[in-house]
């Protein structure tokens, strides 16, 4: 998916650095993620989740929070306060590009911003707020910190150090944090819920999800994520989570428009990526696009591919379609197809008035039946295979007319 680079305003005036992953068709939505205390836009749960979300047609804007990774400001006076506040200027952003309705996704303290955040926001502005090991308390976040806490508080500030990086914390930050009160914004919360926790989490026990669901009003839901460490490190689990949130999220989304298109009539249009072009039809919509090899997004079928696919699918219902009408025990279809070009040296027949060879192309078809068929119905029914439109389509001395408009 194309990653488009974003530069957010907060309202204290410095500037966060944001990437957002965009559908290469398709768009349902939009969504913005909120990475792990300490973590960064880039973390792999961060990149895994928002990626995948793209992947399903939800445009998602992930950010680093003040004073982390690309963004400016001090981490260490911002506190959880600041974190919300950076939340609700990366959806003014991310609306005023696509609308309201907007998904709110956080990982672990980032959970908890969201849940904050959304009152900040308006709940007629939220489509839904979805969690993935989040804390049911803000200050359990500083359970992570290796300093002395007392010393910062009588101090000012003092230096600690965070899953082994070092920072530099101010007594502000501290109490921002420990006056944070989560439940009482989850009880306010009228949007709905999903809440995603790993029963084996080691940083942010399950106890935590039983707490934020037992405060939630409904519509909520809990998905186990079973097996899931916190941090989502394995590829799959993000990918999991992502793909459960899509799903859940779709309900709330509000109805992307639909193209009306004639029967019989096929639309095409250029998305986000590079080649991804969506295809519409009557009833029907889905992204076509070039693999990675080419300079493609890999996130559909090529136009070869849906050459095929149109020949195959054809010839396979055609064969079914005559094997039913003769109440022959057809019992499947296998077609396999390729497509290869410049054949020309070795037919003979491939010369044009000029004696020079022509470009030719060709189509691959391997057929198998299953079925408890005499030798008189397979080769009736492969006969048949020759006589599918399509296949008559591509035979045929085909003509292209285009209006320009």
């Amino acid at each position: 998916m194309p990653t488009e680079t974003l530069s957010i305003t907060t309202t204290a005036g410095h500037k966060l650095s944001g990437s957002l992953e965009l559908p290469t068709g398709l768009t349902r939505g939009a969504a913005l993620f909120a990475h792990c205390f300490t973590c960064t836009k880039q973390s792999k749960a961060a990149i895994a989740v928002s990626r995948a979300l793209a992947a399903r047609g939800i445009a998602t804007l992930r950010f680093d929070f003040t004073g982390l990774g690309g963004s400016e400001g001090e981490f260490g006076r911002a506190g959880f306060a600041t974190d919300v506040s950076d939340l609700v200027a990366a959806a003014e952003t991310l609306m005023e590009r696509f609308g309201n309705k907007l998904l709110l996704v956080g990982h672990s303290l980032g959970g908890a911003a969201v849940l904050a955040a959304a009152d900040d926001l308006g709940f007629d502005r939220i489509a839904g707020v979805a969690t993935i090991g989040a804390p049911s308390d803000v200050p359990h976040a500083l359970e992570r910190i290796d300093g002395d806490i007392d010393a910062i508080k009588a101090d000012g500030s003092g230096d600690v150090k965070i899953g082994g990086r070092p920072f530099s914390l101010s007594s502000e930050f501290l109490v921002k944090t420990e006056s944070a009160k989560l439940l009482d914004e989850v009880q306010r919360l009228r949007a709905p819920i999903l809440i995603m926790h790993s029963p084996t989490d080691a940083i942010v026990g399950i106890e935590h999800a039983g707490q934020l669901f037992q405060a939630a009003k409904h519509p909520k839901s809990f998905i186990s994520l079973h097996g899931a460490d916190h941090l989502l490190l394995e590829q799959s689990d993000a990918e999991f989570a992502a793909s459960v949130i899509a799903s859940w999220a779709e309900r709330y989304l509000p109805e992307p428009a639909k193209r009306v298109v004639p029967e019989g009539t096929v639309t095409v249009q250029t998305g986000h990526g590079k080649f991804g072009t969506e295809v519409h039809t009557a009833s029907h919509r889905f992204v076509a696009d070039e693999p990675l090899s080419y300079g493609g997004d890999n996130t559909g079928p090529t136009p070869y591919d849906l050459l095929l696919a149109s020949l195959g699918t054809c010839t396979a219902m055609t064969m079914k379609m005559y094997a039913d009408r003769k109440k022959w025990p057809l019992d499947g279809v296998n077609i396999e197809l390729r497509h290869e070009r410049n054949h020309a040296e070795d037919c003979d027949h491939a010369t044009g008035g000029d004696g020079q060879h022509q470009d030719i192309q060709a189509l691959y078809r391997s057929i198998s039946v299953e079925g408890e068929l005499t030798p008189e119905q397979r080769a009736k029914i492969f006969e048949i295979a020759d006589k599918c439109p399509v296949h008559r389509t591509l035979e045929s001395h085909l003509h292209i007319h285009t209006d320009a408009k």
